[in-house]
C-alpha cells in the first residue's frame, strides 16, 4: 500500500480528442488515428484537513463531497468522481489529507470530444499525484487506470481510444490487436474547426447498437470461415460470405472493413510524409461517407454543418466521436475563420483548434512534472 503523499497544491490537466480515422474500431481490437487538441480539463486541488475529496464544478454548478473515512459507494450512475478514487485506491494508493478540488475546463460536454474520458484522466492523475505515486508521470499507466474507472468499472462498452491520446497527446496511431505503444505521426496539420450541433446524444446506446451488430455480424461470417478474424477480412471475402447477414449487419460490417482499410491507407501515406491537404480531406470525407451511410451514426444536421464548412473552403472532414449527435470537425488549414462562420450559420457553434500536448501535473511552484508524448 503506497502511502507517501504530497502536502502540495497540485494541477492536472487533459485534453479533448478528435478521431481522424477508425471511429469506432478500438473496441473491436483494430487500429485508430487520433488526436489531442488544446481544449482541456484542468483540476485545481489544494490540501484540505478533512479525510474527504471536495469537489467543485462551477462549470455545470455541480459539488460532490466524497468521504474518505469509509469504502467508497457509488451514488448514482458512472459516478465517475467515486469510481476515480476506488480504482486508484485498488492500485495501492492511499492519501494522508483530503483535498478541496475545482474543476474546469472548455471541452463540449457530452458531444463526442471526450470530455469524460479528459476528466477521468486528469482525476486518475491528480489522484495519483496526490498519493505520491510516480504513475502520475507515467500517461500509458494513468491511460489504463482511467479506462479502467470509466469504463470497465461500469461494464460500458467503449474502448481505450480515449483515454491513450488524452493522456499520451499529439497525433497517433493506436494499434488496439498489438500491446506495444501507440505510435507517434508525424505532421504538422495546422488547424481544425470543431462544429458542436448541440444536439444530444446516448453515447451508451449508440456504442451498443454498433458494437453488438458488428460482433453480431461477424459471429456469422466466423461460423462459415473460421479463419477469419476482424483484421483480415477483406472486402472480397466478405462479399463472397455476407448472404449469410440482414442488410443492416452487412451494412455494419462491411462499414468496419472499409473503416480499417482507410484507417491503414491513412497511416502508411503519414508515414511517407505525403499527405498534402486535399488527401487528407479527401481521406476524411471518405471516412465521413463510411460513418454516415454503413454505420449510420451521422444526424441531418451534422451533415448540414459538414457542407456548408466545405464549401467555405475547408478540406474535408466527418462526425466526431460516437455518433447520434454531438460534433463534426473539419479539417481547415487555411479557410479556418471562413469555416467556423458557415458552421454557425448551419446553426453548430465553432471552435478553431489545434493539435495539443496530452496530460499536465503541476506542483503548487506550477513546475512542469509530466512529460509529453509528439
Amino acid at each position: 500500500m503506497n502511502s507517501s503523499n504530497s502536502a502540495q497544491a497540485i494541477r492536472a490537466s487533459a485534453p479533448g480528442r478528435i478521431c481522424l480515422f477508425g471511429e469506432h474500431q478500438d473496441y473491436l481490437g483494430l487500429s485508430v488515428i487520433t488526436a489531442a487538441i488544446d481544449l482541456r480539463i484542468e483540476i485545481i486541488g489544494r490540501p484540505h484537513p478533512r479525510p474527504e475529496f471536495v469537489v467543485h464544478c462551477p462549470d455545470i454548478h455541480h459539488m460532490e463531497i466524497v468521504s474518505l473515512e469509509s469504502p467508497v459507494r457509488y451514488r448514482k450512475e458512472r459516478d465517475y468522481f467515486r469510481s476515480g478514487i476506488r480504482v486508484v485506491q485498488r492500485h495501492g494508493v492511499t492519501w494522508k489529507t483530503g483535498y478541496r478540488c475545482t474543476v474546469r475546463g472548455n471541452i463540449p460536454i457530452n458531444s463526442g470530444t471526450s470530455s469524460s474520458s479528459a476528466l477521468m484522466v486528469a482525476w486518475v492523475c491528480f489522484l495519483l499525484k496526490a498519493g505520491g505515486d510516480k504513475r502520475a508521470l507515467d500517461p500509458l499507466t494513468v491511460a489504463r487506470i482511467a479506462h479502467e474507472a470509466e469504463v470497465r468499472e461500469f461494464g460500458e462498452p467503449g474502448g481505450m481510444m480515449d483515454h491513450m491520446v488524452s493522456s499520451l497527446g499529439s497525433l497517433l496511431y493506436i494499434d488496439f490487436s498489438s500491446p506495444g505503444a501507440p505510435e507517434a505521426l508525424p505532421g504538422d496539420l495546422g488547424s481544425f474547426v470543431l462544429g458542436d450541433s448541440m444536439e444530444p446524444k446516448d453515447t451508451f446506446s449508440i456504442l451498443s447498437r454498433v458494437k453488438k451488430g458488428t460482433l453480431e455480424a461477424f459471429g456469422c461470417i466466423k461460423k462459415e470461415d473460421p479463419a477469419s478474424t476482424l483484421g483480415n477480412l477483406t472486402q472480397e471475402r466478405f462479399e463472397s460470405l455476407k448472404s449469410c447477414l440482414n442488410e443492416s449487419q452487412a451494412a455494419l460490417l462491411e462499414g468496419q472493413i472499409q473503416n480499417r482499410n482507410l484507417t491503414e491507407t491513412a497511416r502508411k501515406i503519414m508515414l511517407a510524409r505525403k499527405m498534402d491537404g486535399r488527401t487528407f480531406g479527401d481521406l476524411l470525407n471518405r471516412h465521413h461517407e463510411i460513418l454516415r451511410d454503413r454505420l449510420k451514426i451521422s444526424t441531418p444536421k451534422i451533415d448540414a454543418m459538414l457542407q456548408a464548412a466545405l464549401k467555405a473552403g475547408a478540406l474535408g472532414g466527418k462526425i466526431n466521436g460516437s455518433g447520434g449527435g454531438g460534433c463534426m470537425f473539419v479539417y481547415a488549414p487555411v479557410n479556418a475563420e471562413a469555416a467556423a462562420e458557415a458552421i454557425a450559420q448551419a446553426g453548430g457553434k465553432p471552435m478553431i483548434i489545434h493539435i495539443g500536448p496530452g496530460i499536465r501535473v503541476f506542483s503548487e511552484k506550477r513546475t512542469p512534472d509530466s512529460t509529453e508524448m509528439g
